[in-house]
């Protein structure tokens, strides 16, 4: 049953959660410029540190390379949520940019890290990922200023809704903690980079370019955020180690209960 679920879940609910967010997202890419290249950096040096674990930690290649996503990905809803909580309507505003711009981003990193282990070439991979086409698809909708029928929006915007419950569960049902001491490790190096490093170097990259308080206040709430709950089902699907991904994703929303009131607390 659950197998079934999770690929309704990959293939069909976060390909409409993705579209409704990103399509629908205002971008003003002008004054959010130097905000998304901080962020955007801050992810690409994330990403290096988790996979630089296979030189001191860990030498398995498909639990490197399933877990190197949990160090830059992010739970949009957790997001959003703290973003409205904190700065009302505008805070949502810019985190939804953020989101749109990072997402995909975010994905095809995240797809590239995993392709090596999948049976097709890596560009083909990629062109045929729900994540990476639902939000390439959202973008080109809203560049190109087409909007979708109402009935149409309300719909997948609800389907979409379902995604992150759902998700959870299909984490929960994988979830494994009989992990090895270097299993045990990698995991925790990867929360620490995903919690408290990459919160900090977007924090101090923010400041030292001078991002305005608004700016660099969402762009620390989502380096801050737990790792994405579809950081298990991208890496079920694509043949990863859906083990360690799971556990890496539980530990990090229970820790970050602590770790983004702290980050919070250093604006």
């Amino acid at each position: 049953m659950w197998e079934a679920i999770e690929k309704f879940v990959y293939f069909f609910l976060f390909p409409c959660l993705l579209i409704s967010s990103t399509s629908k997202a205002v971008i003003d890419w002008r004054q959010n410029i130097n905000m998304l290249l901080v962020i955007m950096s801050c992810m690409l040096i994330a990403g290096a540190l988790g996979y630089a674990a296979k030189w001191f930690i860990h030498k398995d290649p498909i639990k490197i390379s399933s877990g190197i996503q949990t160090t830059f990905r992010f739970n949009t809803y957790i997001a959003l949520a703290a973003a409205g909580r904190l700065s009302g309507d505008e805070g949502i505003a810019i985190m939804a940019i953020i989101v749109a711009c990072m997402v995909p981003f975010a994905n095809i990193m995240a797809v590239l890290s995993l392709a090596k282990h999948s049976d097709t070439h890596i560009l083909k991979e990629l062109s045929r990922n729900p994540f990476i086409v639902a939000t390439l698809s959202g973008l080109a909708l809203n560049v190109l200023g087409i909007s979708l029928p109402d009935i149409v929006q309300s719909t997948i915007t609800r389907l979409g809704s379902t995604s992150i419950p759902l998700g959870l569960m299909t984490v929960g049902a994988g979830l494994a903690w009989g992990l090895s001491k270097r299993d045990v490790l990698l995991v925790s190096y990867w929360t620490s980079i995903k919690l408290i490093i990459l919160p900090a170097l977007v924090l101090c990259l923010g400041k030292y370019v001078g991002l305005p308080a608004q700016q660099l206040q969402a762009a620390l709430l989502l380096a801050a955020m737990p790792t994405a709950t579809t950081s298990y089902v991208l890496a079920i699907r694509m043949g990863g180690h859906g083990g360690i991904v799971s556990v890496t994703v539980s530990l990090m929303t229970l820790l970050a209960a602590v770790t983004i009131p702290f980050w919070i607390s250093m604006l």
